[in-house]
């Protein structure tokens, strides 16, 4: 008699394909999209990757998307290599998600509900939990093809792939709004919470610096080396999901905060941009951007564009400075990687590095520091007796040049930044 558990344990036979449409609008070379397709299937637990294939189409077949030969060819081919799940690395219809797993006898998953998958297995927050489900319910609901019974799932993710989640094809849609409701509803009380933790945050004087980049770009290889810290860091699509925020200072000095951010990708739904635009919040707020880049990878100058695409609609401020970080410099042949740093060393903002090995990093961290090192004005104040904890702030924070008394309270020169002035202004007493 088989053990439960085993069959449980057993991997998904999985069959990953990318359409290449003859005419449409692409950037990416046919080869190198299967491959980022194939990375982010592997980023989901118990798949075992069975092949892959670029499928060349001269057009799309309304309801099925491939052609009859083709059906035909990956028919046979699919049930000779016992393929459960065939992933599709572009948007399927659903008329054609079901007209296709009817023929083939398989489970399908467009690149949309991959994505939504792999969110799911790595939020972690409150937030990012209900930011996955609600992006969820709005692409189920499109599609009146799955229920949301994921909501009692057993496991990370949706039910898309199998187990427990699959129930009747059609859905109920008024089950789903109310449950959309009330998501929101959480949802809101959980950015109240972080409004609040962000507003304490403020009155910290550090700077928050944010890594930015494409998926599997380093991020969180470089947020460990500089904060000692242990984040989820593998070489693995969407590792990260939820920004995580570390203090670091800096060699000279410096203190900031730095926080680490979900990696961002071609053709991320627009759902999905939406529901992460609050867990992407703390780049809106940072005061340097540090844009993590694969230099060694062949779609680097594609992956960037991607990157300045998503970070000019979520709304980041053009003054806010930004670097290039052109990481993995260490997967370099000796000569590119010669000539890489001698463009780095002439190009302002850019910093070629290893965030493995450490090289390269003094002299971003110098950067950084000298970045952030705003200017400094001096100002004559006044403060009563009674302003105790002004007059501690100032002299904790700013630095006092001179200070007398009065016969009133506390006459007080000091150089400051415009951050420590604001702050200055919101402490009482």
């Amino acid at each position: 008699m088989t053990d439960p558990t085993e069959v449980a344990a057993k991997p998904t036979r999985a069959f990953v394909l990318h359409p290449d449409i003859r005419g449409a609008d692409k950037r990416r070379a046919a080869e190198l999209a299967l491959e980022e397709a194939v990375s982010l299937a592997l980023a989901l637990p118990n798949l075992d990757i069975a092949g892959s294939e670029v499928v060349r189409l001269p057009k799309v077949a309304p309801g099925w998307l491939f052609g009859s030969g083709k059906i035909e060819e990956l028919k046979a081919r699919l049930k000779e290599a016992e393929v459960e799940l065939v992933l599709i690395d572009g948007p399927v219809t659903p008329v054609q998600q079901r007209n296709l797993e009817k023929e083939w006898g398989v489970k399908l998953l467009d690149r949309t509900g991959l994505i939504l998958e792999i969110f799911a297995d790595r939020a972690r927050t409150r937030e990012g939990v209900l930011q996955v489900e609600l992006a969820a319910l709005s692409y189920q609901r499109t599609r009146l093809v799955r229920a949301w019974t994921h909501l009692e799932r057993q496991r990370g993710g949706f039910g898309f792939v199998g187990g427990p989640g699959e129930t009747q094809i059609e859905a109920d849609r008024r089950a789903i709004d109310e449950q959309v409701l009330k998501l929101r509803r959480q949802l809101g009380k959980v950015v109240k919470t972080r409004e609040l933790h962000r507003a304490a945050r403020r009155k910290v004087p550090f700077p928050v610096v944010a890594l930015v980049g494409y998926t599997n770009a380093g991020k969180s290889t470089l947020f460990n080396r500089m904060t000692g810290a242990e984040v989820l860091a593998k070489d693995m699509l969407f590792a990260t999901l939820d920004p995580t925020m570390r203090g670091v200072t800096l060699p000279s000095g410096r203190k900031v905060i730095l926080s680490d951010t979900v990696g961002f990708i071609s053709d991320l739904p627009t759902q999905l941009v939406a529901a992460f635009r609050a867990t992407l919040e703390e780049v809106l707020e940072a005061d340097l951007i540090l844009h993590v880049r694969d230099i060694a990878h062949p779609e680097t100058e594609e992956q960037a564009e991607d990157v300045g695409e998503i970070l000019e609609s979520l709304g980041v401020d053009e003054d806010v400075p930004m670097f290039e970080v052109w990481n993995k410099i260490d997967l370099l042949t000796p000569d590119t990687r010669a000539a890489l740093l001698a463009t780095d060393a002439r190009t302002p903002g850019v910093f070629a590095a290893s965030a493995l090995s450490g090289e390269g990093l003094d002299r971003l961290y110098a950067a950084i520091s000298e970045a952030l090192d705003d200017e400094r004005t001096e100002q004559v104040i006044d403060l009563a007796f009674d302003e105790g904890r002004r007059r501690a702030y100032l002299h904790r924070e700013a630095e006092v040049l001179d200070e007398t008394a009065t016969e009133t309270g506390y006459r007080i020169r000091v150089r400051w930044t415009a951050r420590q002035r604001v702050n200055f202004e919101e402490v009482s007493g």
